[in-house]
């Protein structure tokens, strides 16, 4: 199910648009912070946030600006009771694909949030991102921060498993099968070789050695 990030800190016009979305057949998550609507951007488990620009801790430029410099590409509608053209100018160049006054209709902003997915949809699936790690599948790029890493063929694969596996524990013999095709255990350290490459460009607090088992992407 498509999943909306509403960031919003007016709690009536959260609950409206979340009732709004749900009504339409979408999941929703509501923050009030910020920092946090950064946080459950960055994550890769929603589809497009809905961002209130007057918002605690970190205003809606910052988190678009930082969710932008960090090479994510979900798509973004502002919500915002300032109408002036500086602000809207600020919210596109900011990287905003739309940019919604209030107060808006709900079938507005259903059209709006319609739109945007379906021009997002051809590359949603080729995009994986958790935290500041963003690889673009099609390009073969990977980011870190914003940042271009270049990664070799088997790092890019090896950092993609992870990348779609977070949380979980993968062993040396699936990581195997899955980046080098093999179906056995050759008898070398190549995947810990490969890992000690990866931490080394992606960040060595990411990846977990989990003793006796495999690793792990936190």
């Amino acid at each position: 199910m498509t999943r909306i990030l509403i960031a919003e800190d007016e709690p009536h016009i959260s609950a409206f648009v979340r009732r709004g979305l749900e009504s339409a057949g979408y999941d929703t998550v509501i923050v009030e912070e910020g920092d946090k609507a950064l946080e459950v951007a960055r994550s890769g488990e929603v589809d497009l946030l809905l961002l209130d620009i007057g918002l605690p801790v970190m205003d809606g430029f910052e988190v678009l600006r930082a969710l932008r410099e960090a090479g994510s590409p979900l798509p973004v509608i502002m919500l915002t009771a300032r109408t002036s053209t500086q602000d809207t100018v600020e919210g596109l160049e900011a990287g905003a694909n739309d940019y919604v006054p209030k107060p808006f209709t709900l079938e507005e902003l259903l059209a709006r949030v319609r739109s945007r997915l379906r021009e997002a949809a051809p590359r949603k699936n080729y995009i994986l991102g958790r935290d500041d790690v963003v690889l673009d599948l099609l390009a073969r790029r990977a980011t870190v921060g914003g940042a271009e890493v270049e990664l070799s063929a088997r790092e890019f694969s090896l950092a993609e498993q992870f990348l779609r596996h977070p949380g979980e524990v993968l062993t040396r013999e699936w990581l195997l099968s899955e980046v080098w095709g093999l179906n056995f255990d050759p008898g070398s350290n190549v995947v810990d070789v490969y890992v000690r490459y990866l931490r080394g460009k992606l960040g060595h607090d990411r990846i977990t050695t989990v003793r006796g088992a495999g690793y792990r992407w936190d």
